[in-house]
């Protein structure tokens, strides 16, 4: 049984966490699956939007507590062990956000600690409603630092501090509003939610989404002359994409686009 599963619809590829006994847990395997199969599909042209899940009861509890505890035993007190952890969880996390394709997170029962960040590191999220979502680690005495910069960059900042210092859960209406999530459907209709919001993203030329992840987060970092500069280039180099004038020449004759991508 893989510890990761995908399949492919069309061009939606499903990324399934699959170790339910665990929580889904951001193990060691867990990460070194993630990180294989982000690599893979960061050349794969045929997929267009990539939906994350998890199964069981539990999207993920964050990373795998156990596992941390045994890498103590090392000589160093497991310094090199940790740091190679957050290292390599910080790799993963960033390879969501430059991957070409937009990425769903589609979290139920719980995201906590690592986990949320997973959560914050997706371009959108949909979730069950119900879903707890916290940055819980103060509670057993470790501050959530890394899970803390993806956190930070989707919710208000007080928001953020709030949770990480009081290790409190919030609930979808409460992620809803703060930003965390897209959505908050009845878990009854999850999948076929999350389904409808890829399907309409992976309808789009491909070109200009892959070019507009790239060039939204960009921005983001920079100040408001730099950005605009910057989008304006990149806004000459999506008008140059041989499908995009088909697009408009399409939208202005009336009729589908022949798109090529």
């Amino acid at each position: 049984m893989a510890i990761l599963e995908r399949h492919d619809t069309g061009a939606i590829a499903h990324l399934r966490m699959n170790a339910p006994e665990r929580l889904n847990a951001l193990s060691d395997a867990m990460l070194e699956a993630l990180r294989s199969e982000l690599d893979r599909l960061r050349e794969d042209r045929a997929i267009r939007v990539v939906i994350l899940s998890g199964a069981g009861k539990a999207f993920c509890a964050g990373h795998d507590l156990k596992e941390m505890q045994a890498g103590r035993q090392a000589e160093d007190g497991g310094a090199a062990y940790f740091a190679d952890l957050f290292t390599r969880c910080s790799a993963v996390m960033r390879a969501i956000r430059t991957l070409p394709q937009p990425v769903i997170a589609r979290p139920h029962g719980i995201a906590t600690a690592a986990g949320c960040q997973l959560v914050a590191s997706c371009d959108m999220a949909v979730a069950a409603e119900g879903t707890r979502f916290g940055v819980n680690g103060v509670n057993i005495g470790l501050f959530c630092s890394t899970p803390m910069v993806a956190l930070s960059r989707n919710i208000p900042r007080k928001q953020a501090f709030e949770m990480l210092t009081t290790g409190s859960f919030i609930d979808t209406a409460r992620a809803l509003e703060l930003g965390l999530i897209n959505r908050a459907v009845p878990e009854e209709v999850l999948e076929a939610e999350t389904m409808a919001l890829a399907e309409t993203v992976a309808g789009k030329l491909g070109s200009a989404v892959r070019i507009g992840k790239e060039a939204f987060y960009a921005q983001l970092e920079m100040g408001l002359d730099e950005a605009y500069g910057y989008s304006g280039e990149v806004m000459v180099r999506n008008m140059l994409d041989r499908d995009t004038e088909e697009g408009i020449s399409a939208f202005l004759e009336k009729r589908p686009p022949e798109w090529r991508q």
